[in-house]
Order: structure tokens, then sequence, then C-alpha cells
């Protein structure tokens, strides 16, 4: 099962690129690529936009990085940019987990529980106290449609809702699911 993290933003409201922030001594962006490589996702893929080279700096590997050049447009670019780049692998994989990189709240062991859910048909996504939250988990049948739906902000969301296959993953006794999305946010 493949991860692919989601950090071309500029971060806006943060001020600057959230993968670029530091937070309990580490980037942000390392954090999460760790979170992904400890819970069991090989490849994995990390889409870049913002500042594209000094966040691709941060990575262990440039082969990593997928830009997204309409990254602007927002996260919907960015989700069809790295299913489209997971897509070309030979052979793709069963299913991608998508992460964000302003979830500092989501360790590995969220993303182990969701990848032991990793199929073709796999639509599911973790929780925090019964509330809809990232990790998402996306087979690869259904990259097509939802690379599709993807526009704007909204990434996968409209293609998810409603959806009666999706599971929803009760994670909260492992992490908090909470984003960063201003300096406030990272105040313990």
């Amino acid at each position: 099962m493949a991860g692919l993290l989601l950090a071309a933003g500029a971060g806006r409201r943060f001020g600057r690129p959230k993968a670029l922030v530091v937070a309990g001594g580490e980037p942000l962006l390392v954090r999460a690529l760790r979170a992904l490589t400890g819970g069991g996702c090989a490849p994995v893929r990390v889409v870049l936009g913002a500042r594209a080279e000094e966040v691709a700096a941060l990575l262990p590997d440039p082969g990593l990085a997928v830009v997204a050049p309409d990254w602007a447009t927002g996260m919907g670019a960015s989700l069809r940019a790295g299913l489209t780049a997971l897509s070309e692998l030979d052979p793709a994989p069963d299913a991608a987990l998508v992460h964000l990189v302003d979830l500092p709240g989501v360790p590995a062991a969220v993303v182990a529980r969701l990848a032991a859910l990793a199929a073709p048909d796999a639509v599911a996504r973790a929780g925090y106290s019964g509330r809809p939250g990232h990790p998402v988990l996306l087979g690869r049948r259904w990259w097509p449609e939802v690379a599709d739906s993807a526009r704007g902000d909204r990434g996968a969301r409209e293609w998810l809702a409603g959806r009666a296959d999706l599971r929803l993953v009760e994670c909260a006794d492992l992490g908090t699911g909470a984003d960063v999305d201003t300096p406030d946010d990272l105040s313990p």
C-alpha cells in the first residue's frame, strides 16, 4: 500500500507553507512522512507546490517528490497529481493512504490501523470520536473517479460524502487528528 502525503499548500493562514513549520523540534513534513513509513506505507510520494525546492530539501530521497504544477488551485490539484504519480508506478499499488502534512497528531499507529484494510476496492478513513478525519484509504479501483471529482480545496470530500461503502475507522485511542491552521494551534 502506497502513502500519499499532500504538502503543496502555501499555508496562507499560517504565514508560510505548513510543510516547513517546525513543531516538537522537526518540520511537519518530516513528522508526517515518518507516520506514513512507520505505519507500513511503501512506496511513498509527497506532493509539493509552494516553495517546492525548499520542501523537497527536507525529503530523505528526492524521488519521493511529485510537483503539482497547479497546486495553487487547491488540494484537489495535489490529490490528482499524487494519484496520477501512483498509478504510473509499475506495479501500481493496490491502495493509497492519503495523509495531510498539517496533522501532527496522527501517528504511525493510525496509519497502520488503516493500512490493515488496504485492498483495490477499499474506501476507509480515520475517525476521531466518531468524526471523520484523515488519513483516507483509497483503493486503486477508485483513483480515476476520485481524481475526476477532486476540485478546489475539497479534495475527495464530495466523492466520499454519502458513500455506503465508506468505512469509518475509529482512531481517537491512537491520536487526535487535529490539524494545524495557525501558529496558535501548535501551542501546548
